[in-house]
């Protein structure tokens, strides 16, 4: 696998709107790979958290811009903001992601599991998409994969450092929030990735049998409340099989899942380099 820094004028790719861009990693083949590159980081720096992007990082960049927009979230800028200091923009992306992660933790602006259970409208197909990025979740990783570094005090909220749900039909990040908390203290799926319409987690050994019972029914609420097809589509009895094999939990956060996934496309070239 190879790894680059965004540091210096020379970065190979463009930092986007992923404020603390870190590292990018390329020429991997698997997910695992990825997932051992972010171990080695946080084993290596425990004062930061590290979340990679998933996929389509240009789209990824983009929607994260806009829902860094939420009237929830956004820090308006100081009135004497010299946008030529280096030092200023630093001062102002901390400041930013601070008054995120504050904001996250709003007890009048926090959601939970139940209010976002049935809120994104899928079909049924979208639980075979669920189904194919659970077994081969490497169809969710661009050519490239960034890593930010983020100075937040849990996992739970490295969403402050990469925002997404811009789009009126997707969880927004309070929702996504809400599902990333759940996943943590429910079941030990700790949260790594953030991409245009689905998010990574991973636990730190593999699940039995019990625990992917009560997972997969609590999936099916969370897709499948007030929409039958969705609920009792048989993808379910085998997305449990594939994850008794694996350690993570790959789960989209935008509509139209299946068409976004696609798998019949041949790898694009990042619009992201430099």
């Amino acid at each position: 696998m190879k790894t680059g820094r965004f540091d210096g004028e020379q970065a190979e790719y463009r930092r986007g709107n992923f404020g603390f861009a870190h590292e990018w990693l390329q020429e991997f083949k698997t997910l695992d790979e990825v997932l051992e590159r972010l171990d080695a980081l946080r084993a290596a720096d425990p004062a930061h958290r590290y979340l990679c992007t998933l996929d389509d990082v240009s789209q990824c960049s983009y929607t994260s811009g806009h829902a860094s927009q939420d009237e929830r979230l956004y820090l308006d800028d100081p009135e004497d903001m010299d946008w030529d200091d280096p030092a200023q923009e630093q001062a102002l992306t901390l400041a930013s992601l601070q008054h995120r992660v504050a904001q996250l933790q709003r007890p009048e602006l926090v959601q939970d599991w139940v209010q976002v259970c049935g809120t994104l409208l899928l079909a049924a197909e979208d639980v075979d998409a669920l189904l194919q990025a659970n077994g081969s979740p490497e169809v969710l990783l661009d050519e490239v994969v960034y890593v930010q570094r983020l100075p937040v005090p849990s996992d739970e909220l490295m969403i402050a450092g990469q925002p997404n749900g811009y789009f009126s039909a997707d969880w927004d990040s309070f929702q996504n929030h809400a599902v990333i908390r759940h996943l943590a203290v429910q079941y030990g799926y700790r949260f790594f990735g953030m991409g245009a319409a689905w998010m990574g987690f991973v636990r730190s050994s593999l699940p039995d049998a019990v625990l992917v019972d009560r997972l997969i029914e609590d999936l099916r609420m969370l897709y499948g409340q007030g929409q039958g097809e969705v609920r009792e589509h048989a993808g379910w009895v085998q997305l449990a099989s594939v994850l008794l094999s694996r350690r993570t939990l790959m789960l989209g956060y935008a509509e139209n899942l299946a068409e976004g996934m696609g798998l019949d496309q041949p790898p694009y070239e990042s619009t992201m380099k430099s």
